[in-house]
């Protein structure tokens, strides 16, 4: 292992002295990377398994970086040494909520979701987890989540023998459900463990999924799993206020992300994919 961490290391010309393990994800492994007195971090993992998984990364990260709202590491190289594939970024060292982070963070997912374009979608696919995240253009809210997020998981869900069936009634009611609003730039995977505290006391935002995409879709994810206070939302929506009913809909957008863990996880998240189908159908 050591020597493809050289080995990238020596392409940038940087001069590795030592490579300390980070905890990472099931797919990825991370490195803290000491050169001299730089430090950087490095996500490696097999090219051939996950083709153009951190070029899609770094492409995201650079729309992030753009809207000047949350911290967003660096990207210093992405591309591939021999058969592994590799991303390297700026090290953030970590520093400490302080009184008003929370509302600096609702500040900046505020500035982060107003950033817009014409259509949902972008110019290329990534990946949520391992899996591929298609990204093709669509012009309303509905047909994006319906086409884009939920029939390729469905998919992938049917390969894997879980079985929906007569999902036509529950796409269309959904399809009423969805508020039409612009697209914004969203993070697309934001839960708790992909954002931190920078020693400067920036929020910080990592690993994104990212899309113009319905803003909601940040927002129910933030509840899925927890750890974001009350005072986020109530700031939130104090700055840009959601769409009437908003709170309803979390269950509809949390279907994407429970479907993918149900694809990579298995059959516990199974209840409540059927369930929130129910609702709906």
């Amino acid at each position: 292992m050591n020597s493809i961490l050289k080995k990238i290391a020596l392409k940038q010309n940087l001069k590795l002295e030592n490579a300390k393990s980070l905890q990472g994800g099931d797919i990825n492994e991370v490195f803290l990377l000491e050169c001299g007195s730089e430090k950087y971090v490095i996500k490696i993992n097999e090219a051939s398994k996950y083709p153009n998984m951190f070029e899609a990364e770094a492409l995201g990260l650079k729309l992030l970086q753009v809207t000047n709202s949350f911290k967003i590491p660096k990207i210093i190289a992405a591309g591939v040494e021999g058969k592994t594939s590799y991303l390297l970024l700026e090290y953030i060292s970590t520093g400490s909520t302080y009184q008003v982070f929370w509302k600096d963070f609702a500040y900046c997912l505020v500035k982060l979701h107003q950033t817009t374009q014409n259509n949902f979608g972008l110019k290329h696919n990534n990946y949520i987890g391992s899996l591929q995240q298609i990204n093709n253009i669509e012009s309303s809210a509905s047909d994006f989540y319906i086409n884009q997020r939920l029939i390729p998981q469905f998919k992938i869900a049917d390969e894997l023998d879980f079985k929906f069936s007569s999902l036509e009634r529950f796409f269309k009611n959904i399809s009423e459900e969805i508020p039409d609003e612009a697209p914004s730039l969203i993070h697309g995977d934001l839960w708790n463990g992909n954002y931190m505290v920078s020693n400067k006391g920036e929020p910080t935002l990592i690993d994104p999924a990212v899309a113009y995409a319905p803003r909601e879709m940040d927002i129910a994810m933030m509840h899925l799993f927890g750890g974001f206070p009350q005072d986020v939302y109530s700031i939130y929506n104090e700055q840009f206020p959601l769409i009437e009913n908003w709170k309803d809909r979390i269950s509809l957008w949390q279907l994407y992300y429970l479907l993918v863990h149900l694809n990579l996880f298995g059959s516990s998240y199974l209840s409540q994919v059927k369930g929130i189908i129910k609702q709906y159908s």
